[in-house]
């Protein structure tokens, strides 16, 4: 039995180390890339090879050739305006779908699971004739319109506020609480997990997209920072395999920082957001 036992954890621990190369494996080894000069192989054994002089200069070459302070102001722009939309949007949605007794909610949950079923490129041409039309062409609020809510993010919160047990909203009824304070006092303090989730959710669809960008966005000063990044593998500035790592790492790092900041908050608002789902 102890044999069996030992066997089973040294199993987990295998599959867990394995995840664990596979999903840290590619992010180490730009870095290393990003840290090399250009002495040293980025191709081949090598590529994986830990810098043996570390250097910083590709990073400034990225600062120096595209405007990453511009691209940053904008992806943070539609980050921002990304998650207030869809914490406004979803938590009063998901509240409405979440209260029993209007006709209605379940066929409103049903299109909304529905629409999820599709993806975006099915749709991107009638968004792009519409954005065109409300005259949003290279403008952020194009690139963010789309995305104003997410259905996910609905379902989401529906979830945690369903798990909200009935006796805690009875009460406060009882205490004379109207539906906006019941909403304000009750339910969104116990749904603050699930609202992080969303937060954190929304904030990484809104920084990595790129397709969507793309199209929307014509000029230089309004590309957002994956957009911007792009330019670093065009034929005007030559192709520097270092210099394009550099400029990855440097997108990763603010999601890197928000996850690491509110991991703890995140898992509990997954597990909460899980209940009733």
């Amino acid at each position: 039995m102890i044999a069996r036992k030992r066997l089973r954890l040294a199993g987990r621990y295998a599959v867990l180390l394995s995840v664990t190369v596979v999903m840290v494996g590619p992010l180490l080894w730009q870095l290393f890339i990003a840290l090399k000069g250009q002495n040293e192989s980025v191709y081949g054994n090598g590529s994986f090879s830990v810098p043996t002089h570390p250097t910083l200069h590709n990073f400034a070459a990225v600062m120096k050739r595209i405007p990453v302070w511009t691209y940053l102001k904008n992806s943070f722009t539609v980050v921002g305006m990304s998650i207030a939309s869809n914490l406004v949007l979803a938590t009063t949605g998901g509240y409405m779908l979440s209260r029993p007794g209007w006709r209605g909610a379940k066929a409103v949950f049903l299109v909304l699971v529905i629409s999820m079923m599709f993806p975006f490129e099915s749709i991107m041409i009638s968004l792009f004739i519409d954005i065109r039309d409300l005259s949003l062409i290279d403008k952020l609020t194009g690139v963010w319109l789309p995305g104003v809510v997410g259905a996910f993010n609905v379902l989401i919160m529906r979830a945690a506020f369903a798990a909200v047990p009935d006796e805690v909203e009875e009460a406060a009824v009882l205490d004379g609480a109207g539906e906006w304070r019941r909403f304000t006092r009750v339910f969104l303090p116990s749904a603050r997990g699930a609202m992080l989730v969303v937060a954190i959710t929304t904030f990484i669809g809104a920084w990595d997209d790129f397709l969507w960008p793309f199209i929307v966005l014509r000029s230089d000063h309004s590309f957002t920072l994956t957009l911007g990044l792009a330019r670093l593998q065009s034929t005007s500035f030559g192709f520097d395999e270092r210099t394009v790592m550099a400029g990855s790492i440097i997108s990763v790092i603010p999601v890197l920082i928000l996850f690491i900041a509110t991991q703890r908050w995140f898992y509990k608002g997954v597990e909460a957001g899980a209940v009733k789902m």
